[in-house]
């Protein structure tokens, strides 16, 4: 199953497990069944601690195999080959079944053991999610660390029938005790949040107790890390309020242009960013959403505060909005309607559940053009309709999509509708800006790629923004507001790169700090330090 570079590089890593591994299989006849025997005796033969059964009565799902220490039930479990994007969380389930500690905070883990109820968790993936993995590693950490949560991995392409029982179109697609749970890339401390409310509330008041800081930077993707990383490097007291670190680079699958790294994927990047800006002395606040910005008209001091959903709020004697920016919706009737029904805004993701169907690409942009591209590969016929009149996508990428016989472009065409049965996405409806003829396409998915919208509402009133509601700078980064600097992709900046925004980063921890020793500090903000 597995070649002797993966074998190699499996038992490198089981090496670091030191307690007993059972895996026990639910396996049948199928082929499926044989591929997945022979990849648990490769898992077997990679480690002596490893031990593997077989059941074919149980009533588990075929071909599926659980991981657990000796005498224990709960441990994770795999329905089909986690193979793909979901190698890496096979990996990791058997490191930690097999004693090896997870790389998160003991108070996290404390939070997990603590949790009062039974949790059976059902996530549907496909193996071709960048987002998925994160989900299936933290719900797979979860039951490894209570005796009361289980978790379940699904690969929808193996299960086709459940999915369609369930009406999953969007993936990941997680069930808690039968009822779907979420839809889409959640963190640790997302899940635990929805169903420990009551860690939400300790959060916040240990957030509210924080003193001030010299500089907060709101957001968490490339330019928020950066500005950590240069903030810190001055030996500023530096603070991170991130609704998710990584930010939008979470949802990009190949990353080849920013320089010196020659080629990663959006989850691995971010994880990057984090670890990098941890190797600093940065108070990072994850899972934390910005709702207000208030600068202070008290002449005692010139701290800005951040108010956060959570009911908190942070203070700081410089601040750097690094928000980012999210997927641009269409705005017609059906898109909200049929969201994971049908709609889905990630090709890389949600491709695969749609294989052998007919399906629209909204967008003839870059990533429209290359979504088309992919897509075609998997599904059963492409409709790509773009708005101008003609497609915008580099000339390459426009010659490989009309080289592919399954699919037809409309240019000059405006999508005015999603259709669909009250449960599902059955077509798409355009219109032909030169004739004002009515188009209706029979389909059963549509992927929207028209762009991005910068995450600036909260920011109304508070600082300038443009007609775009980009947050205006300056060439240091500076906004409208004298302490509050802006980086990325929620900027005015032009040409929305990665390696743009980090830059951009930079260049505003800079500014602040520049701000900020220019700045005198009010006795009324020194008092606490000199007491």
């Amino acid at each position: 199953m597995l070649d002797a570079s993966t074998k190699a590089q499996l038992k490198s890593y089981l090496d670091r497990a030191t307690q007993p591994i059972e895996i026990v299989a639910s396996l049948d006849d199928s082929k499926a069944s044989g591929e997945l025997q022979s990849l648990l005796k490769d898992i077997a033969d990679s480690s002596p601690l490893v031990s593997v059964g077989e059941s074919r009565d149980d009533s588990h799902r075929k071909p599926s195999f659980s991981i657990n220490r000796p005498g224990e039930n709960h441990g994770p479990r795999f329905a089909g080959l986690p193979m793909g994007h979901e190698f890496t969380s096979l990996i990791l389930a058997l490191l930690q079944v097999g004693g090896y500690p997870p790389k998160v905070d003991d108070a996290i883990l404390e939070q997990i053991r603590a949790l009062d109820g039974d949790f059976e968790f059902e996530i549907y993936v496909s193996l071709t999610c960048h987002s998925c993995p994160d989900v299936v590693q933290a719900l797979n950490l979860m039951a490894v660390q209570n005796p009361r949560i289980k978790n379940t991995m699904i690969d929808g392409a193996l299960f086709q029938a459940e999915v369609t029982e369930r009406r999953i179109m969007a993936v990941p697609t997680v069930f808690l005790n039968g009822t779907e749970f979420s839809q889409g890339r959640m963190s640790l401390e997302e899940i635990l949040a929805k169903i420990d409310t009551s860690g939400v509330e300790r959060e916040a008041r240990k957030i509210a107790a924080k003193a001030p800081f010299d500089v907060l930077i709101v957001g968490g993707g490339p330019a928020g890390a950066a500005a950590a990383v240069y903030a810190a490097r001055k030996g500023i007291r530096t603070g991170v309020a991130s609704e998710r670190f990584g930010g939008q680079v979470l949802d990009t699958l190949g990353i080849e242009n920013f320089v010196s790294v020659k080629k990663t994927e959006g989850p691995q990047f971010a994880v990057a960013l984090e670890q990098h800006v941890r190797d600093y002395d940065v108070d990072i606040m994850n899972m934390q959403r910005a709702k207000a910005l208030v600068t202070s008209s008290d002449a005692s001091g010139n701290l800005i505060e951040i108010q956060l959903e959570s009911g908190a709020s942070l203070k700081a004697r410089s601040v750097i909005l690094s928000t980012g920016a999210r997927w641009r919706n269409i705005n017609v009737p059906g898109e909200f309607e049929y969201k994971n029904k049908g709609v889905a805004y990630c090709p890389h993701c949600d491709g695969p559940l749609f294989k052998g169907k007919r399906v629209a690409v909204i967008g003839g942009g870059n990533s429209g053009v290359e979504a088309a591209i992919d897509l075609a590969g998997i599904v059963g016929h492409v409709t790509l309709v773009e708005f101008d009149t003609e497609l915008r996508a580099d000339a390459v990428l426009q010659r490989k999509l009309r080289s592919l016989n399954n699919v037809t472009v409309h240019t000059h065409a405006q999508t005015t509708e999603i259709t669909g049965d009250n449960q599902k996405v059955n077509g798409l409806v355009y219109k032909n800006r030169t004739t004002g003829d009515i188009h209706t396409v029979e389909l059963e998915g549509v992927f929207i790629q028209i762009g991005l919208i910068p995450n600036t509402d909260w920011l109304k009133g508070a600082v300038e923004l443009s007609k775009h509601g980009e947050i205006i700078v300056d060439a240091r980064g500076q906004t409208s507001v004298p302490g509050v600097f802006a980086a990325g992709d929620a900027t005015t900046v032009p040409f929305k790169q990665i390696i743009i925004a980090a830059g951009d980063g930079a260049k505003a921890a800079l500014g602040a700090f520049d701000y900020l020793i220019r700045t005198p500090v009010p006795v009324a903000e020194m008092e606490p330090a000199l007491a």
